[in-house]
């Protein structure tokens, strides 16, 4: 189901080399194989190809649910992803929402007002990033603070201030990329021994 919005965008970047990197909120958006396996190369953009559908699916389902994302993949791939033609693009998690709200029928949309808390007046608890990040990677601060190489106060005064710098997220983005670059040669590893093993 989606997190809180905030102000919260989705950026998306294509490397000279052809890797593509998607982030929803600072951090490296879902491809939700587990609802929706489309593309076997993660996500793509500019056209559309199942990598196109595989963002359009996981950026309706991080601001909706799965049965509105599995409804209007197709659509939002064709009208948004196919025109996103630049190596560096940005989509606000509110102007997905304007899309959801253009093109979806008014009982679906219903499904989500709970979502925003300005709706009945619910306020729903902030989400501190520093402790989002520490859960994610299951790690604690202080094996975040040596990780990034940099004093515990420092990752402490993160969480106070519910904010990372941008030198701060883009180590904790490298971090992660090293981590899913490491699972990709050990299984490769391990599908090595396996074949000589045979």
């Amino acid at each position: 189901m989606a997190i809180t919005l905030n102000n919260h965008v989705f950026k998306g970047h294509r490397a000279l080399l052809g890797n593509k990197f998607v982030t929803y909120g600072e951090l490296e958006l879902p491809l939700r194989y587990d609802m929706y396996e489309v593309s076997k190369n993660g996500f793509d953009w500019g056209n559309n190809s199942k990598g196109s559908q595989q963002l359009a699916f996981s950026i309706l389902c991080q601001v909706s649910d799965k049965e509105l994302a599995l409804t209007h993949v197709q659509k939002y791939s064709i009208d948004i992803i196919r025109a996103l033609n630049s190596r560096d693009w940005v989509i606000s998690a509110s102007q997905v929402l304007q899309w959801i709200e253009n093109n979806t029928q008014m009982q679906v949309l219903k499904k989500l007002q709970p979502q925003n808390s300005a709706v009945k007046g619910i306020k729903k608890p902030k989400t501190n990033v520093v402790k989002e990040i520490c859960k994610e990677l299951h790690i604690t601060q202080k094996n975040l603070a040596e990780i990034l190489e940099v004093p515990e106060g420092t990752v402490s005064s993160w969480a106070v201030k519910n904010e990372i710098p941008r030198l701060g997220k883009k180590a904790i983005e490298f971090y992660m990329l090293n981590i899913k670059n490491q699972r990709i040669v050990d299984s490769y590893r391990s599908f090595k021994e396996l074949l000589e093993s045979s």
